[in-house]
């Protein structure tokens, strides 16, 4: 019977210490099952201008970023699905001013986006562009180009001699296409010259090739879309996205942790404690044979002078265990 008393308060307490495990677990996939993610891409020549993201038809609450220039792209931010509106303006304009461009697009669970800004001051566009991820590429590396030179209206992209893009438009971007992991050398076409570089392309990773102007010539940037066997991008934005969030706290496991331990020492004590009265009784009964007094005792259903009463004795025995 003791047996099986222990046995439950044991299996109660294991109980107590690991279902907040698996519950935090499901909570932390909950979490994150129904986001996307957004980043931005200052692809346009000019002054930098600031970006307000923020739900849809819900402006009181955006998120700013304020873009570092032409050929600047933000980290991957979390977002909730959903759909939203990604609004551009001057630096130091009212937030409920006229933007110079917008844009609405949805964002679903599991998938994200790259939101850039191309043209030229008078022709500046919003483009917005669905990411893979990681998963997507398998033991290959994932590729695309988007063609953001206003110097030339076209570019002819390989990597390696794989051609990925043929006489790309201006503002266009092409499909992700798999290329063997290496090395290799991406080249880059136009009318006007050419140019050239080496990339690192793991397997696995997804990558965006971007024409920009350079001071003379092409310029390109290899962008990481995703990389690893990681399903989801990475990071928050280096300006701060999520900054002011309330950071997660140490969680149940300590508290729960003090609780079972308390559980453990009361189940303890709670044995010692029969342990002790019983061996109080034992001595007791081997002090004196059943139905007799010791010499000089008193009479029976006298207490001897000072005695503390029977409950007393045994109480004091207890504490002294």
């Amino acid at each position: 019977m003791r047996l099986g008393r222990r046995l439950v308060l044991v299996t109660a307490v294991t109980a107590l210490l690991g279902g907040p495990t698996v519950a935090s677990a499901s909570a932390a996939s909950a979490a994150g099952a129904g986001q996307g993610w957004v980043r931005c891409a200052d692809l346009s020549p000019g002054t930098p201008e600031e970006v307000y993201l923020y739900p849809f038809g819900n402006p009181s609450h955006p998120t700013v970023l304020m873009h570092q220039g032409y050929g600047s792209v933000s980290d991957y931010m979390p977002v909730k699905a959903g759909q939203y509106t990604l609004a551009m303006r001057p630096p130091g304009a009212s937030a409920s001013s006229p933007p110079t461009v917008s844009t609405s697009f949805m964002v679903s669970a599991g998938s994200n986006y790259t939101v850039a800004s191309i043209g030229s001051a008078s022709s500046q566009r919003l483009k917005v562009l669905d990411d893979q991820m990681a998963a997507a590429a398998g033991s290959k590396a994932l590729v695309r180009v988007i063609q953001a030179s206003l110097k030339e209206p076209q570019v002819t992209v390989s990597v390696g001699p794989n051609v990925l893009a043929r006489e790309l438009a201006f503002g266009s971007a092409s499909s992700y296409q798999s290329v063997q992991p290496g090395s290799p050398t991406v080249t880059f076409r136009a009318q006007g010259g050419h140019a050239a570089m080496d990339v690192k392309l793991t397997a696995g990773s997804v990558h965006t090739l971007v024409v920009l102007d350079g001071s003379s010539g092409l310029r390109i940037d290899n962008l990481t879309d995703a990389a690893g066997s990681t399903d989801s991008p990475k990071g928050g934005a280096a300006t701060g996205f999520g900054g002011t969030a309330p950071r997660a706290g140490p969680g149940l496991a300590p508290w729960l942790g003090t609780l079972a331990a308390g559980v453990l020492l009361a189940v303890a004590g709670g044995f010692g404690l029969r342990r002790s009265r019983r061996t109080s009784a034992a001595a007791s009964a081997g002090a004196a044979p059943a139905g007799a007094a010791p010499a000089g005792a008193a009479p029976a259903g006298a207490a001897p002078t000072g005695a503390a009463p029977t409950g007393a004795a045994v109480g004091s025995a207890v504490a002294r265990e």
